[in-house]
């Protein structure tokens, strides 16, 4: 077992359409405006940035994202991951009965020297640490699409 690769899923069921889910997840510099934990989003290229994010635990990662696929048709969003966090995410979008569902699926390897450093006491604390920054985003962009809906 490698210690320092984490493969997560999240689900988030949500109110609203799914193709105004998915223009949410893909405007990623719009993030910090509703997801507390995305503290920023830098652009360095026309598909790539860098992002820094903090959840409950002290520390800051910094990823850098570039943009594999992103197709609005199949409301599909593939990044491979660089920085202190080294491999792919997916968001996927459909449509469920009362609105959507997005799912998000990471798979890394930690090169954060810390989290390595910590990788056998700290793992249960990253791992619950990433959960509850997930929450927090669901929670965030049910807030900003409720704002958004039409009276």
């Amino acid at each position: 077992m490698d210690l320092n690769r984490y493969r997560f899923h999240s689900r988030w069921d949500l109110p609203a359409a799914p193709d105004a889910v998915y223009r949410a997840l893909e405007d990623v510099p719009g993030y910090p405006h509703w997801w507390r934990e995305v503290r920023e989003v830098r652009r360095t290229g026309e598909t790539e940035g860098v992002l820094r994010f903090r959840s409950l635990l002290p520390y800051d990662l910094r990823v850098t994202a570039r943009v594999r696929r992103q197709d609005p048709d199949a409301r599909l969003i593939e990044a491979a991951l660089g920085g202190d966090l080294v491999g792919t995410l997916v968001w996927r979008v459909g449509a469920v009965p009362g609105g959507a569902r997005a799912d998000f699926e990471q798979d890394v390897r930690v090169t954060s020297r810390m989290m390595r450093l910590l990788a056998v006491p700290g793992r249960p604390f990253f791992r619950a640490n990433h959960a509850l920054m997930m929450r927090s985003g669901r929670a965030g962009l049910a807030r900003l699409l409720a704002a958004a809906k039409p009276v």
